[in-house]
């Protein structure tokens, strides 16, 4: 039959259903498809946070949303444009995300009694009017995958797993996504198990015929590619170009890069990346704790590699005395926290920005570091090319801090050209250095970066004491005279606050704009979003981004004192708000949420509408 097509300038899908139902990996392919075609995209997946939560129920229920446009967007999304919803328990937890008129696509097969009694409907959502509001596309999806495979020999449950290839062929068919890579990634995922492949295609292909066939679908959508700059690109999670970053600085300075890591939500990823990369002179070692890994990566740093550690918060506060032992010895290392929802274990695959405290001061004694902040998946990769550099230029442990939404979502990633990235190769200390010739001063500092020689052991003559006892000024002995603490500790914290770091740049189109919002991480998307709207509108607002967090850029002090009012969204209670206001005597004005989730655009152009009418 012939089925009108319409174009759309955007569209935001999201699939949802058991953490069993295949969701993560059905949002993946469909999100692979549409870089391929060459939109705009950005995604938020969704995990339970519980592992094993019972089927069918809201705390199993995991999500996956995909924004793509023709043109340059920001955020995933704010609400579903349509809802593939696998079972009631994945229709009730969503639903209330969904404007009027979104379309809902459900399995209704899973509408069974004992499944709607589990997420406390007393009858069918699809039976009575509480849906009225919506275009609800009843699909059997379970059965017509089961009829589909039936010439096929998988065995019923196999059949049935395949029901999410069918609703990506589906939603495929709908958007008029091209499928060839997903069928070539099916041949690679089942390669094993030729029966799977043959069987996960047909359900893939029959859910493409349904749409093409089914009269409830009369109308097919495209959404034309959006206009990039020229390049090679392909789609990428912030762990994975936050892991390519890490390599890339490797191969930039040289060092052989180690990772030492303990498996923690949702950090494992940079782990299962990097241990791909021994051919690129990483080396992985997974720990059995939290405090081994940094020790262990301190210890390469110590050694002559690039020592890096990942973890996320709960973690940070474990390593946070061997930390404080590299701010005490001078030597490069960079910890990654992918921060999650606290305090204690709390909610590990949802997401909050409540660790910056933590990274400006959770050590013991005067212990500076810096601390970088990637804003988006893709500036992941920059964000840790930065994070080496001041790590091996400045002697300094570096805390970078990305967080679950930044590390599991994606975005088109333009591949850098090699030859343009920083070189960050080191000097290592191949002589004494003392007055007399003969005599090596561990602690004799660069004039310009306040830097102390990094020799490796066993380099002839450079013998020195190591550990975290005081040391004394440029010979490192133990010292625990007054003045040479005082010393030592304002020397640390001078070399971290005399780190040069860009200016921060302000985006005020119209150059009138009286309040400024600031924000830092993974709230520049809806930050950016919010304020995009607010212009359309006519309303004038600037919009300011750090990513360095210590030291801060030198201008941010004129900056802020050049807007009426200065407004900070985070996913805290405030903290960097707290800072701006202790150090810059601003009267920043705080907007904070903690619910797991990130801003919406919608809700902060709500918000600073309502400062703009007060200024």
């Amino acid at each position: 039959m012939t089925k009108q097509i319409r174009q759309l300038d955007r569209v935001v899908i999201r699939f949802a259903g058991d953490s069993g139902d295949g969701m993560q990996l059905t949002g993946d392919r469909f999100t692979s498809e549409t870089a391929q075609l060459g939109n705009d995209i950005s995604t938020l997946p969704n995990f339970p946070a519980e592992i094993r939560a019972p089927a069918g129920t809201l705390p199993g229920v995991s999500s996956f949303q995909v924004h793509f446009a023709d043109y340059d967007i920001l955020t995933p999304g704010d609400a579903p444009n349509v809802l593939v919803a696998m079972n009631p328990a994945a229709l009730k937890a969503n639903l209330t995300d969904l404007p009027r008129g979104a379309d809902i696509i459900v399995n209704t097969d899973e509408f069974t009694r004992r499944n709607l009694a589990k997420v406390g409907y007393a009858t069918s959502p699809l039976d009575d009017d509480s849906l009225a509001g919506y275009v609800v596309h009843p699909v059997a999806l379970t059965s017509m995958t089961i009829g589909a495979l039936a010439e096929h020999e998988v065995s019923k449950k196999d059949a049935e797993r395949a029901k999410n290839m069918f609703a990506l062929g589906l939603l495929s068919w709908m958007y008029s996504r091209p499928y060839e890579s997903t069928l070539r990634f099916l041949e690679r995922k089942f390669a094993a198990r030729p029966e799977l492949v043959a069987a996960n295609v047909a359900a893939f292909r029959a859910g493409w015929n349904f749409g093409e066939t089914t009269e409830d679908f009369s109308v097919r959508y495209e959404v034309k590619p959006a206009k990039m700059l020229p390049g090679t690109y392909r789609n990428i999670t912030g762990n994975a170009a936050l892991s390519l970053g890490l390599v890339a600085a490797g191969v930039r300075s040289g060092l052989p890069v180690f990772l030492g890591a303990y498996p923690i939500t949702p950090a494992s990823d940079i782990l299962h990346e990097l241990s791909k990369h021994k051919k690129l002179g990483v080396v992985t070692m997974q720990a059995e704790d939290e405090i081994a890994a940094v020790g262990a990566a301190l210890g390469a740093s110590y050694g002559g590699s690039l020592g890096v550690t990942t973890t996320s918060g709960p973690g940070v506060a474990l390593k946070s005395e061997t930390i404080s032992l590299a701010v005490a010895l001078e030597l490069p290392l960079v910890i990654v926290d992918v921060q999650r929802a606290g305090p204690s274990t709390g909610m590990p695959t949802k997401t909050e920005q409540a660790d910056l405290n933590m990274a400006l001061y959770g050590r013991h004694g005067e212990a500076p570091v810096a601390v970088i902040a990637p804003k988006s998946p893709a500036d992941c990769f920059h964000a840790a090319l930065e994070a080496a550099r001041i790590a091996l230029t400045y002697r300094t442990p570096v805390l970078l801090l990305s967080d679950n939404y930044v590390a599991n979502g994606s975005e088109p990633w333009l591949l850098p050209d090699v030859e343009s990235l920083p070189d960050l190769r080191v000097e290592f200390a191949s002589r004494p250095n003392g007055e007399d010739g003969t005599t090596f001063l561990p602690y004799l500092r660069d004039p310009e970066t306040l830097a102390r020689p990094w020799a490796i052991p066993g380099t002839p003559g450079l013998e020195h004491r190591i550990g975290g006892l005081e040391k004394a000024d440029k010979t490192g002995d133990i010292s625990y005279d007054p003045a040479n603490h005082d010393f030592m500790v304002r020397t640390r914290a001078a070399r971290i606050e005399t780190i040069p770091v860009p200016d921060v740049e302000v985006e005020d189109p119209d150059g009138d704009a009286r309040v400024l919002v600031l924000g830092w991480g993974s709230t520049y998307g809806p930050i950016g979003a919010a304020c995009r709207g607010l212009r359309q509108r006519g309303l004038s607002v600037a919009q300011a981004h750090l990513r360095h967090l210590a030291p801060m850029p030198a201008n941010l002090g004129e900056v802020l004192r050049a807007y009426d009012r200065v407004v900070i969204p985070e996913m805290n209670l405030g903290q960097l708000a707290h800072v701006i206001r202790a150090k810059y005597l601003v009267d920043a004005i705080s907007y904070n949420q903690v619910r797991g989730l990130p801003f919406t655009a919608a809700e902060l152009e709500t918000m600073l509408e309502e400062v703009l009418k007060n200024v």
